[in-house]
């Protein structure tokens, strides 16, 4: 495959983007995971090369200057996020489309970059409070962090309109049904 297909997956924390693009890769469908790089510490059990390529914060420096990303946002204070170009050129030479679970603003950018192979949709938590439970619920932040990720969710959210469509995520099983439903269109289209 010399192009595949992309689909960018975005939300604020806690909306539950992550649990969905687990469970597409979990269809049968032709799709690959692109693992994004960021310059935070691991949370939890997450490994490097597996959840994200943990890089330092002049690591992450260095390879923006190399122009080795598709994009790349400071979300935090020093802390990047970025999606490497050797993602999407490992998983298209598989012959999978790639899953991006990214922030909102790299995925309007990949959307940007590739608007004919692009499907980017938005996961929207039921309410402010349901998403402050899940984030608590994780039990991975300490509260600081926690406010942190609260304070992103109003601007965060007022990008949802520029997504190919939003997905209200109050009930996981009907979510999960719509994004292999939306996945499988635009496969096919």
């Amino acid at each position: 495959m010399k192009e595949g297909k992309l689909f960018v997956f975005s939300a604020p924390s806690g909306s539950g983007k992550t649990t969905l693009v687990k469970h597409l890769l979990t269809e049968n469908l032709p799709l690959g995971f692109s693992i994004s790089a960021t310059s935070r510490k691991p949370r939890g059990k997450e490994k490097n090369g597996v959840d994200y390529h943990f890089l330092s914060s002049s690591d992450f420096q260095n390879k923006i200057k190399e122009n080795a990303f598709v994009e790349y946002e400071e979300v935090y204070d020093d802390v990047f996020y970025g999606t490497l170009k050797s993602e999407i050129k490992r998983l298209w030479s598989q012959g999978k489309h790639v899953l991006f679970d990214i922030d909102v603003k790299g995925g309007i950018n990949i959307k940007k970059q590739y608007p004919q192979n692009t499907l980017a949709l938005f996961i929207q938590p039921p309410s402010k409070k349901i998403l402050e439970e899940r984030l608590r619920g994780r039990d991975t932040e300490n509260e600081e962090d926690i406010q942190m990720r609260l304070a992103r969710t109003e601007e965060e959210m007022s990008f949802a309109v520029q997504f190919d469509s939003v997905i209200i995520n109050d009930d996981l099983e009907t979510a999960k049904k719509e994004v292999v439903r939306q996945v499988r269109g635009f496969i096919d289209s």
